[in-house]
């Protein structure tokens, strides 16, 4: 029906139709799947939750006398870097925690400030301590560092995620006698509360479930600013369990994604505690979707109420990797407030924002039709169901 290139010429003309994923569902219900592909160029998407495999690369420069950081400690506000590359190239882990944080010893831990929070103020323009030791060399003599840092005075800072926008996920629950806190959120004992992490029928990878239109090179909105495709995420998986529709009803595709931390906005990256569990990084994502043709825009057009979700016990199924379910709802039910599970009610929380995707894609809209934001041909495929690619579990051998 259209190409990319073709929808570009319509974005530097002032031309191009865009509509949000929610607008689609609309569109298509009231003029029907071929009249909306006809009238539509572009589909935005947009999530905004916490994604752990996130992080952010740095090169701080030379001091004077130099160090040598590689081999080295490095820990930015007292959270550990990773700088086990050249000189003065370091990594922070949305997820690393300072050497003094008490953990879980005094359980349930509070995890007050980590990497993630790190990253949020970088992005906010605030200072940040910086404190290295190293073993000296000849061309590197400096051994100690103490500074202070700032990301408008830093060569690069780039936020490079491994594991981000996951297409769908699992509702967690608690069949146990006591209250558990997990990544997902404090589960209530006995099925006292149902927690899930997905924007529906917002969300990229829900929107294009075989990968037709994101791939290696995609440019996407990313934490406020622009980013790009620049991997399958690890984790990813297509040939997980999917609907007739072709969505997956379970955990399946993600991405690696990748921007410049100097664009970005601490509004969409937050820096996140969970309570007895870690700290984490909250992320805005929104992918642009070129409607190409007719099958691509009845992907779009998926509702909540067409897009289903495992229902998981994280008090013994999760952890001992049973792979048994309690069944399974769609995400127009997650968002009603309560779902039935044995013949309960139970009242369902979401710990991503549906209000902050909707958010980012009217914002990615508002980019492409004032010609601000131009979509990109992927330079190659993610992995999909005909590649036989598949996330595989750890095979463990005694030592």
């Amino acid at each position: 029906m259209r190409t990319i290139k073709e929808i570009n010429e319509k974005i530097k003309k002032g031309k191009v139709v865009v509509v949000t994923a929610e607008e689609i569902i609309d569109l298509v219900d009231k003029k029907g799947l071929k009249k909306a592909a006809q009238e539509v160029d572009v589909v935005t998407t947009g999530t905004f939750g916490p994604m752990c495999s996130s992080g952010a690369y740095f090169n701080i420069g030379h001091s004077k006398p130099r160090i040598k950081l590689g081999g080295g400690i490095c820990r930015l506000n007292d959270v550990p870097a990773y700088c086990g590359f050249a000189a003065v190239d370091i990594f922070l882990g949305a997820t690393s925690l300072p050497e003094s944080d008490p953990q879980n010893k005094v359980y349930p831990g509070e995890f007050r400030y980590g990497g993630g929070h790190v990253i949020q103020d970088l992005v906010f323009g605030k200072d940040i301590r910086l404190e290295a030791e190293t073993y000296g060399t000849d061309c590197y003599p400096q051994k100690k560092l103490q500074t202070y840092i700032n990301i408008k005075d830093l060569n690069e800072a780039v936020l490079f995620n491994i594991r981000n926008c996951y297409q769908n996920y699992n509702v967690a629950v608690n069949l146990s006698d006591r209250i558990l806190y997990t990544y997902m959120g404090v589960l209530k004992p006995r099925l006292g509360n149902a927690n899930y992490c997905s924007a529906g029928q917002l969300s990229p990878l829900l929107k294009d479930p075989y990968y037709k239109t994101i791939g290696i090179g995609t440019r996407i909105f990313l934490g406020g600013g622009i980013g790009y495709v620049v991997w399958h995420g690890t984790q990813h998986n297509p040939l997980a369990r999917r609907k007739e529709n072709g969505i997956p009803c379970v955990p399946a595709g993600t991405l690696a994604v990748i921007g410049d931390l100097k664009q970005m906005s601490g509004s969409w990256l937050v820096g996140t505690s969970m309570l007895g569990y870690g700290v984490s990084l909250t992320v805005g994502i929104g992918v642009p979707i070129p409607i190409l043709d007719e099958e691509i825009c009845r992907y779009t057009a998926a509702k909540d109420i067409e897009i289903y979700a495992p229902i998981v016990d994280y008090s013994q199924d999760y952890p001992q990797m049973t792979d048994k379910t309690l069944g399974e709802v769609n995400y127009a039910q997650l968002r009603s407030g309560k779902i039935i599970i044995e013949g309960k009610e139970v009242p369902t929380g979401a710990l991503s924002s549906y209000s902050k995707a909707r958010e980012i894609a009217e914002i990615l809209k508002s980019w492409i039709k004032k010609g601000e934001f131009l979509l990109t041909e992927p330079v190659a495929p993610l992995p999909g169901v005909e590649s036989g690619y598949t996330f595989k579990p750890l095979k463990e051998r005694p030592i």
